[in-house]
């Protein structure tokens, strides 16, 4: 298939950049957990170093407005200096789950606030950067849904209201690619939401029908910003861009059982799944987080290079895998370190540890992708 490079590298690493409370009331800051926001210039000169020219990283929204109105830029400005500097592609993350405390996520006038939020992030941008920033306006909209108010893990720990959180998830990103827009024409947009494979693992009918329903609910999202589901909610074609799905080894499972572990024969291939979404959006497709724990770190990076591959060979159009977490990291819930880096631990100020299967790994499949390493410009989607 043709070469498109949107992105400076094909393959991108992923900063952990979640800033949302738990249940019990402490918010989290991975940026600050991890030391990204610390060594940014280390980290970014090391990704460079294994290849990687483009990430995605994040603004903690809660630290920048922790009064209504006012931005105090100190946390973000020697991050986005630092790329500038080194020639990083960025995907900046605007609402990874966190938001100030201020504001109250249910209120009306949230997406307007969040707009002019977004409105204040892309005037910096240009003005310290020129035109054609990549954002993600809200990160993963299912997800956040589910988990922030159909179960009340995350913030803000409601239970049976998924539904309205992600109509004002998707009205708060539809603000913010309006009010981007007017500071920058040019701008690029990632969406980040799940790819899922959901199947029954009984042949009643009803049971069939609920496990396919619950699959293709991972649409939604996507579907309510396009405006091919309620247009009523404000939602467009031009609003969609680069269609960024996550996906992990646990991201298919039976309903209401338990995950289906790869190689079995009811496990999805991944390049099926991408054809479906190119087949639905007809967009560019970014593979926007990826990767796993522990000594399945190498195999799993393997197995998304090859279906990335036969997608590409069958005229889909991939652009990009993002490794990501890209960096070891504290988990959510216990702090236990999450070994799912191709960084580790911090060896001074300089650089961090290394997992050097992973790098093996990597170095192997960028070879096998060089043929889509280098950039080309980009133009603005239609």
């Amino acid at each position: 298939m043709p070469n498109r490079r949107i992105f400076n590298s094909f393959f991108l690493g992923g900063f952990e950049c979640s800033s949302h409370r738990r249940p019990d009331g402490r918010r989290l800051d991975l940026l600050s957990a991890t030391g990204h926001d610390r060594m940014t210039d280390a980290d970014y000169r090391q990704l460079s170093a294994h290849g990687m020219a483009a990430v995605r990283d994040g603004l903690r929204w809660h630290l920048i407005e922790s009064a209504p109105g006012h931005y105090d830029w100190s946390s973000f400005l020697p991050m986005l200096r630092s790329a500038e500097a080194l020639g990083t592609q960025v995907v900046w993350d605007l609402c990874h789950y966190g938001w100030p405390d201020h504001l109250d996520i249910w209120s009306k006038d949230f997406p307007d606030h969040f707009g002019r939020f977004a409105a204040a992030v892309a005037r910096l941008v240009r003005d310290e950067t020129g035109p054609q920033a990549f954002y993600c306006p809200v990160n993963e909209i299912s997800y956040w849904a589910w988990a922030g108010a159909e179960v009340g893990r995350i913030n803000p720990c409601a239970v049976g209201r998924a539904g309205e959180l992600k109509r004002q998830l998707v009205r708060s990103a539809i603000a913010a690619i309006e009010a981007i827009r007017a500071e920058d024409p040019t701008a690029r947009f990632i969406t980040a939401e799940p790819l899922i494979n959901v199947v029954s693992g009984s042949p009643e009918p009803q049971h069939i029908f609920d496990a396919e329903q619950y699959r293709l609910s991972q649409f939604e999202a996507v579907d309510l910003l396009t405006g091919r589901i309620e247009p009523g909610l404000g939602g467009r074609s031009d609003y969609l861009d680069v269609v960024g799905i996550n996906f992990y080894p646990d991201n298919q499972w039976y309903l209401g059982g338990s995950t289906i572990p790869l190689g079995h024969h009811a496990y999805r291939p991944l390049s099926e799944m991408l054809e479906e979404v190119q087949a639905r959006y007809g967009r560019p497709i970014l593979i926007a987080e990826t990767g796993a724990e522990g000594s399945a770190r190498p195999a799993w990076l393997h197995y998304i290079g090859a279906e990335v591959r036969d997608a590409r060979a069958r005229g889909i159009s991939v652009e990009g895998i993002c490794l990501y977490p890209v960096l070891d990291y504290p988990g959510w819930e216990n702090e236990r370190l999450c070994q799912v880096g191709l960084l580790g631990e911090a060896e001074g100020w300089e650089k961090r540890s290394v997992c050097v299967r992973t790098a093996s790994e990597l170095r192997r499949q960028q070879a096998l992708f060089e043929d889509v390493a280098a950039p080309e410009p980009a133009t603005a989607a239609e």
